[in-house]
């Protein structure tokens, strides 16, 4: 395939840049962790893996017994979906749309608990939906985002419907 035709090469004039960003967990195939279009910012599907290729929420003990924690790999895919939008001058305030994936729904509650620790009615729009897995087995959640470098608009239908 020409470079020039390659998808995601950065062309002269591109607006579009996709971005590994360094000393997080290196994607697992040929695609950037961000990519930014003008003034969106796209995340790829982002789980709780740490650079270190360990899972945050995964535990295994002496017997090989596995035990996962939603909570704590929601906490952490959040977290790490920060930091990779800190990285092209975003943060969490900045999402507009999520689209979260569950390996399973009874994990929907504790997922929801740890969302409500970082958003409220006026955070980005989500949509959650069961997979049969994903790309490795101590995986619970996978998430990935849209955000806007100028912020979502915000409606406080309280200061709306007083004003």
């Amino acid at each position: 395939m020409a470079e020039s035709n390659r998808a995601g090469s950065n062309r002269a004039g591109s607006n579009r840049a996709g971005v590994v960003v360094p000393d997080r967990a290196t994607p697992r195939g040929a695609f950037p962790h961000v990519k930014v279009a003008g003034d969106l910012v796209y995340v790829s599907g982002t789980s709780s893996r740490r650079p270190d290729n360990s899972f945050a929420g995964v535990r295994v003990d002496e017997l090989g017994v596995v035990d996962l924690d939603i909570r704590e790999q929601a906490r952490a895919v959040i977290e790490n979906i920060r930091d990779l939008l800190a990285a092209v001058g975003a943060g969490l305030d900045d999402l507009v749309q999520v689209t979260t994936y569950l390996v399973s729904m009874n994990d929907f509650g504790g997922y929801n608990e740890v969302w409500a620790e970082f958003f409220d009615h006026t955070g980005p729009t989500r949509t959650t939906v069961a997979v049969h897995q994903l790309p490795h087995p101590h995986l619970l959640i996978e998430i990935q985002a849209v955000a806007s470098r100028h912020g979502a608009t915000r409606i406080d239908r309280t200061t709306e419907e007083s004003s």
